[in-house]
């Protein structure tokens, strides 16, 4: 079997001196793989990093090569929209642990013979991701990316390069994030894992050796999940208590059939979901994100993650978020407040949950165009 399930040949640059990640382990060989939107500018200064969420990957603004949809944000990105490509060179790359072409899980091993690494793959952290990310910038000619702009896990990496590499950065685009990943967040992942590693298909996680993948584990896993994407007041609107079939027919029920109409959209977000995704990449990326608390990195005061900064911050969340709530944006505030950052914040109404940011919320994609805009003129790029 294939050990790549998507034999795309993902646009990628190769690290033959590998990178060294937070567990102690050398990875010998990295690879990134990335997508480019618009044009870099002559002095090289217009070039926005986009970090995407848990399930994303760098196919932003362009029919999917895997699902053939369009781009995760191509609401966001493009000639004219928020993140203007007309103006900004776009870049995203696919995460470290990742299976659309960046060294993971699926990955030849550095040390067994072009066998996957499987659940060999050594943990990763949001900070070995960002590691990564800076590898692919100065590859690519750029000292300064004018904005670093993610959601969700996304905005975790938006924070970590703001730490990170802060002369690197003008400004950072944190969305429906926080700054550590909370017990309840840990909890929904980890039953998610649970339900991958109850699949008799997953075989310790050598799933490939019987040219088998843990489909059922890893559909319920999204399901899981996906429920935490949304709001009370969305699935409310979207689907409510109807049944499938005519109104009113009780004649088809079934004990353990797919009854109201919830249930089917989650069947299939699950079913979707198993024919893009590696299984062992969502376990690596889920327990990134777990790990994921930047104030311990810095003896728990999260303003010194940020001390002396000079990049330009805007905080978004959504009232609905209940996965990542305004109230971890405002923590995130706070400590930006204390360091002297320049912060800008705003809590979006809409009762669209955590995914709101992916979808049509015209005050969201206002707010980030105005703030682009606004650093633009102060970075004094040409219009």
């Amino acid at each position: 079997m294939d050990t790549d399930r998507h034999p795309t040949e993902h646009q990628h640059v190769v690290f033959d001196d590998g990178l060294a990640l937070e567990c102690g382990v050398t990875l010998k060989r990295l690879v990134v793989a990335y997508r480019t939107y618009g044009r870099l500018n002559a002095e090289r200064s217009n070039a926005v990093l986009i970090c995407h969420a848990l399930t994303g990957d760098q196919y932003v603004a362009e029919t999917h090569p895997v699902t053939g949809k369009p781009g995760w944000w191509d609401m966001v990105v493009g000639p004219g929209r928020p993140i203007d490509t007309d103006r900004l060179f776009v870049v995203c790359a696919n995460v470290l642990g990742g299976c659309m072409g960046t060294t993971g899980p699926r990955s030849p091993r550095d040390d067994n013979g072009g066998s996957p690494w499987g659940t060999d793959f050594p943990p990763v952290t949001i900070r070995d991701m960002v590691h990564a990310q800076k590898r692919l910038i100065c590859h690519l000619g750029i000292k300064r990316l004018f904005a670093v702009v993610g959601g969700s896990m996304g905005g975790m990496q938006a924070l970590d390069w703001a730490a990170a590499y802060p002369e690197s950065v003008f400004a950072a685009v944190p969305i429906a994030t926080a700054a550590y990943h909370s017990a309840q967040n840990i909890a929904f992942h980890e039953v998610g894992r649970q339900a991958i590693f109850a699949d008799p298909d997953w075989q310790g996680g050598r799933y490939w050796e019987t040219d088998k993948i843990p489909a059922r584990g890893l559909a319920v896993a999204r399901m899981a999940a996906h429920i935490t994407y949304l709001s009370e007041q969305a699935l409310t609107r979207k689907f409510g208590r109807r049944l499938r079939g005519q109104p009113g027919d009780r004649s088809g029920l079934s004990l353990f059939g797919d009854i109201f109409e919830v249930e089917s959209y989650l069947q299939h977000q699950g079913s979707t979901f198993v024919r893009r995704f590696d299984a062992n990449s969502y376990l690596t990326i889920t327990r990134a994100m777990d790990f994921f608390d930047l104030a311990a990195e810095y003896g728990g005061d999260l303003s010194k993650a940020f001390a002396g900064t000079s990049t330009r911050f805007c905080l978004v969340s959504f009232s609905s978020d209940w996965l990542f709530p305004t109230a971890e944006s405002r923590t995130i505030a706070r400590a930006l407040n204390r360091a002297a950052a320049n912060v800008s914040f705003v809590e979006i109404p809409s009762d669209k949950g955590h995914d709101a940011f992916l979808l049509d919320e015209p005050d969201f994609h206002r707010t980030l165009a105005g703030f682009l805009a606004g650093c633009a003129e102060h970075a004094g790029l040409p219009s």
